[in-house]
């Protein structure tokens, strides 16, 4: 099977403050039928509070990233028999977000 990524930046996901307990308990449900169908691999939010580095190949850490480098919000990585699986996943948390979500399908690498 395949590992796809489902992802939006987080100025994506426009809610009001009434709206957003709705928003989350309904893609928590969601994380949780991804769960109980055995698709589930990792989902989470990036910490816009802690700043990003990068580790240089000397092993040096600095604050200037890659040019355009830039990423935020939320992220889940599901792993499906097929790409019609990862679409339909996919407009199914865009629904519960409510907001358009990105697909990314991970390479095959047999030693990872």
């Amino acid at each position: 099977m395949t590992k796809y990524l489902i992802s939006f930046p987080s100025d994506a996901m426009v809610v009001s403050a009434e709206e957003f307990p709705i928003v989350s308990a309904e893609s928590h449900a969601l994380i949780q039928e991804a769960k109980d169908a055995g698709v589930y691999v990792f989902g989470g939010g990036i910490n816009e509070q802690v700043d990003a580095v990068l580790v240089s190949a000397d092993g040096s850490v600095g604050t200037e990233l890659y040019p355009g480098s830039q990423l935020t919000g939320g992220f889940l990585v599901l792993e499906l028999p097929t790409r019609g699986d990862a679409l339909e996943w996919a407009r199914r948390i865009a629904v519960v977000c409510r907001c358009p979500q990105e697909l990314r399908e991970f390479g095959y690498d047999p030693e990872s």
